[in-house]
């Protein structure tokens, strides 16, 4: 598949309405964690019970993934992502209307769904309109994907507290759903179809040994990231912080996050060898972990920063090295569908293992300890992405 060029007008508001359909695909999550508490007030949810609502979704989101560009291909890209904005908004908008944990969970679930049909789609669009710069695009995307749970962080408590109403809190969002559905819209008569592959049957990756080796590292590092945006919030409760607290301190780490996500990608887009740009965010993680466990209470800002810089430079990075590995904007689309799909299915169990490891041991640093195990095992697979041997391994 060629790539497809787009005037320079058409490129910038294509790009603000990709930012912000990406600022809708972390809120249904990320609102969650800082109004656990009361929420567990009106719906009875144990933790493990509670981490049902940042698993499920993600799990939809990597199942999802596999059957995201199939449909794409018979309703056509521009369609697919109206369809999935308008299921993430009305999941986030029934939200108003729940009383049970099911509901809660369901409504979670649908999210996740629409949620993965668009991050099926993305990362295919962005490396055949913007094939120059994927690097900084590919950052500006996350980013703003990381954005969007900054702003259901810090402000979600903050609804609460202005409502009285945690369903309000949670429910907002979709107005930001309807903000993207308008701007998205407007694309449908600039926005040129993907040219088709013909005939040919669409790329399987299961038999191929390094998109697992891609596909477990994405799912680690996101394993991270959801642990930290299910559970971070309620740590800081469990210490002695407000819930309006908590959600400003998750809210800080998101913005770090949003400043890696656009830094570090430029940064890397210079070199063709990106391992080193890659464990020194692995290390900022693990420190992060380490101050979390051993000295929550002092430097309680530091901590979120480090997590925040490391993991939000983090996962764009495992996108854009996945993407090297292929000049074919489809077959890489294919890829990062594979990658992200096996990934999210990974990350998906994180946090209900870390709920679990709280209900048995009445603490999170059992789960805080664990990841930074994890982390650490990423930095020796961090030594396999030879950019000189992408071409051996995926042919």
């Amino acid at each position: 598949m060629e790539n497809v060029q787009v005037k320079p007008t058409t490129a910038v508001w294509l790009m603000i309405s990709v930012v912000l359909v990406a600022l809708n695909l972390r809120p249904s999550m990320a609102a969650v964690g800082p109004l656990l508490s009361s929420i567990r007030v009106d719906v009875p949810l144990s933790f493990s019970s509670a981490a049902l609502l940042t698993m499920l979704p993600v799990m939809a989101m990597g199942l999802a993934m596999f059957f995201g560009m199939g449909l794409a291909k018979r309703l056509g890209e521009h369609r697919s992502i109206v369809l999935s904005l308008l299921v993430i908004g009305l999941a986030t908008l029934s939200r108003l209307f729940l009383d049970s944990a099911l509901e809660l969970i369901v409504s979670a679930i649908a999210a996740g769904v629409g949620i993965a049909l668009i991050q099926a789609l993305m990362p295919t669009l962005i490396k055949s309109r913007f094939s120059t710069d994927v690097s900084l695009f590919m950052g500006l995307y996350v980013t703003a994907i990381m954005g969007g749970a900054a702003l259901a962080a810090s402000l979600s408590p903050l609804v609460q507290v202005r409502t009285g109403s945690w369903r309000i809190g949670l429910a907002i969002w979709a107005a930001l759903a309807l903000l993207a559905l308008v701007f998205w819209y407007a694309q449908r008569s600039v926005l040129p179809p993907l040219p088709q592959a013909g005939s040919t049957p669409r790329e399987s990756f299961f038999s191929n040994r390094r998109a697992w080796l891609l596909a477990i590292f994405f799912g680690l590092g996101t394993a991270s990231y959801t642990c930290v945006l299910a559970w971070l919030a309620p740590y800081y409760v469990e210490q002695g912080w407000s819930e309006q607290n908590a959600g400003l301190l998750l809210g800080l780490l998101t913005a770090m996050e949003v400043i890696s996500g656009l830094v570090t990608p430029a940064i890397a887009n210079r070199r063709q060898d990106k391992r080193g740009v890659i464990a020194g965010l692995l290390v900022l993680i693990i420190l992060g972990f380490c101050g979390l466990i051993l000295s929550p209470q002092h430097w309680s800002l530091l901590w979120p920063c480090l997590l925040g810089l490391g993991i939000g430079g983090l996962f764009p990075m495992s996108l854009i090295v996945s993407l090297d590995h292929l000049d074919n904007p489809r077959r890489a689309g294919s890829l990062t569908a594979f990658v992200q799909g096996i990934g999210y299915l990974i990350a998906g169990v994180s946090p209900l293992i870390a709920g679990v490891i709280r209900d048995q041991l009445g603490s999170f640093e059992g789960a805080w300890w664990s990841l930074t195990a994890v982390t650490a095992v990423m930095l020796l697979m961090v030594l396999r992405f030879n950019p000189r041997h992408y071409v051996r391994h995926i042919r």
